[in-house]
């Protein structure tokens, strides 16, 4: 990469309206439906933490499981993913909270509400699920209406070929500047096509499987999923992965400029960077 100097850029051009007004608020109310779809998500999987393939459960064989069990040394959080064990005391299982050991599956800081009530957390979860579809179809009718898909998400033959660098400048904390920055990258084009095509659809339909009322209108849900089980364990894995992508994402925001990330996503406008040079690759 050459930087070459540039002698005039007028300040109206280093001023870039990156994020149209539907994005943007269809973005904070996911953040907000996201965060609480998990929290409460977390708390309707301490009512039994254990996992399974099929349709029922096999409470003798779960294919993953989060407890606590008794040892010489006192309570010890112990998770089990495949029949291989993993001490996790003091993050899930067993967890100190208010000077007290407490054994849930995942503490009482992370989840709504904080206190045990399967109840309330199905409540909050199946509300806020609503209005996260909701949310989408808003998203993706605008998306279509727009062609901000087809124009922005979806990578050119040209940009996959530079998956490397472009892992490469990442590693490097080398963001892009100027006109680079007018444009998703195809890590980020990559990562939200994953998010918007395959991850939210795959979270939604498998949590539907999991309701008796709507299988008893669409059968065809746990014969696609396998079961109502496999689909309660592809919905944990699906939100995990959701979750994962959230902190690399809050990661990425932090390291390539918090400030004007943020602006960009309340008001639309980005600062390109300086005015006085261009990047060249």
């Amino acid at each position: 990469m050459v930087t070459v100097p540039t002698p005039d850029w007028p300040v109206a051009e280093r001023w870039f309206r990156r994020h149209a007004g539907p994005v943007r608020v269809t973005h904070w109310i996911n953040v907000i439906c996201f965060t609480l779809l998990l929290m409460s998500g977390l708390q309707i999987f301490n009512a039994h933490p254990a996992l399974y393939v099929g349709e029922r459960s096999d409470f003798d064989h779960p294919t993953m499981s989060i407890r606590a069990r008794l040892s010489a040394n006192g309570l010890v959080g112990e998770t089990v993913i495949a029949g291989h064990s993993f001490d996790t005391t003091g993050v899930l299982g067993v967890s100190s909270e208010g000077g007290q050991v407490s054994s849930r599956a995942f503490p009482s800081w992370v989840t709504i509400p904080s206190f045990q009530d399967l109840a309330t957390g199905r409540r909050w979860h199946f509300f806020f699920a609503w209005l996260l579809v909701l949310n989408g179809f808003v998203y993706l009718a605008w998306g279509i209406a727009c062609r901000h898909f087809g124009r922005d998400l979806l990578p050119s033959r040209v940009e996959l070929g530079h998956i490397g660098r472009e892992v490469l400048e990442h590693l490097r904390l080398r963001f892009p500047r100027g006109e680079a920055a007018k444009r998703y990258n195809v890590l980020q084009q990559l990562a939200y096509v994953l998010v918007v095509f395959v991850l939210f659809p795959l979270m939604i339909l498998t949590g539907l499987t999991m309701s008796p009322g709507i299988d008893s209108v669409v059968p065809q849900l746990l014969t696609l999923f396998g079961g109502r089980q496999t689909a309660r364990l592809i919905h944990f894995v699906t939100a995990s992965g959701l979750a994962l992508f959230v902190i690399v994402h809050l990661m990425m925001v932090l390291v390539s400029g918090v400030w004007n990330n943020l602006r960009s996503m309340v008001t639309g406008w980005y600062d390109l960077g300086n005015p006085r040079t261009t990047d060249v690759r």
